[in-house]
């Protein structure tokens, strides 16, 4: 891919200021997508995967001396620049959308889905009337596949089931054809079929609209089947990433390698899972060098220091000092 990034991150910061102290929640995150293009952000709960797109889309309330900087450039507009009421008319929606992890806290239970999907049509003043809301919102669950969509326009979201619950969120999400779409664990909770269908009605979605997505997840085999490219988050950091062959075939990080090696395996022998010893740093007291170290059981005494990034060919970055001293 040749072309200009449809989205570049440069050094994104999101530090918390607590009384307890500076949560580094979010620090020097950099990368971009493509046009038709999945990036997949990997992880442990707390790595800053969440975090990371929530600071893209300015969805986190910054008080006292919270501190977001670095640079968001979507289509040339630094989001970071921008004032809430350009992000608001602008950019959510139009041009960044996210799928929240549980469509069913996602959703209102007071509202029909009728009236909720109809709602970025009416925001953004898609439509004139409400019967074309209510048009535009029958065609948008038609999209996503979801049977009678006329009949279930007046059903509520407790009516659905979870899999039906998360394809009515991503038909709000894609309401106004937005060029980003970022996913957060769309299939958690929900069965392995179900998992299945909801990947491939993002990949025909994509397929359709040269859709840039963001895939947030700790489950390593649907990155495999979704995503271009992978980035491994670890306390706040991206410490590599690459392609998904070059990431799958060649972990050159011992965290990336771990995460790897705990994927149980259809036909393998029974044994015990392999895991990743002791628990991911505080991010108010971080290690000084690699954060991974800790943890790490290639530790080396140069781990006191953070390492640099290493260029491994073909888009392949990793920062450890095991691939700088190769």
């Amino acid at each position: 891919m040749t072309a200009a990034p449809l989205l570049q991150v440069e050094n994104l910061q999101m530090h918390l200021h607590l009384r307890r102290g500076v949560v580094k929640a979010v620090d020097g995150v950099s990368f971009h997508v493509h046009e038709g293009e999945t990036l997949g952000i990997v992880g442990e709960s707390g790595s800053g995967k969440t975090m990371t797109c929530l600071s893209i889309l300015r969805l986190l309330p910054i008080h006292g001396d919270g501190r977001l900087e670095g640079s968001v450039k979507l289509d040339g507009d630094d989001l970071l620049q921008l004032t809430e009421e350009e992000m608001a008319s602008r950019v959510r929606g139009p041009k960044v959308a996210m799928i929240s992890q549980d469509p069913m806290t996602s959703l209102n239970p007071v509202f029909t889905v009728g009236d909720q999907v109809s709602g970025p049509f009416r925001y953004h003043k898609l439509v004139r009337t409400v019967r074309e809301a209510m048009s535009a919102a029958t065609a948008g669950l038609r999209r996503v596949r979801i049977p009678s969509p006329e009949r279930r326009l007046k059903n509520y979201p407790h009516q659905f089931s979870g899999g039906m619950r998360q394809r009515v969120v991503t038909a709000m999400a894609i309401a106004c054809s937005p060029r980003l779409l970022i996913a957060d664990e769309p299939t958690t909770a929900l069965d392995v079929t179900i998992q299945v269908q909801i990947m491939s009605l993002l990949r025909s979605i994509q397929r359709d609209s040269k859709l840039g997505i963001i895939l947030i997840t700790h489950d390593l085999s649907i990155v495999a089947g979704l995503c271009h490219r992978i980035a491994v988050m670890y306390a706040g950091r991206i410490i590599e990433t690459g392609k998904v062959r070059d990431i799958y075939r060649n972990p050159q990080h011992p965290y990336t390698q771990a995460l790897l090696e705990a994927i149980p395996h259809l036909g393998q022998k029974r044994k015990r899972l392999a895991a990743i010893p002791g628990q991911p740093p505080n991010l108010m007291d971080l290690p000084t060098g690699c954060r991974f170290a800790p943890r790490c059981p290639k530790r080396m005494a140069v781990c006191d220091d953070y390492p640099p990034a290493t260029e491994l060919g073909d888009g392949h970055v990793v920062n450890c000092w095991l691939a700088a001293k190769q």
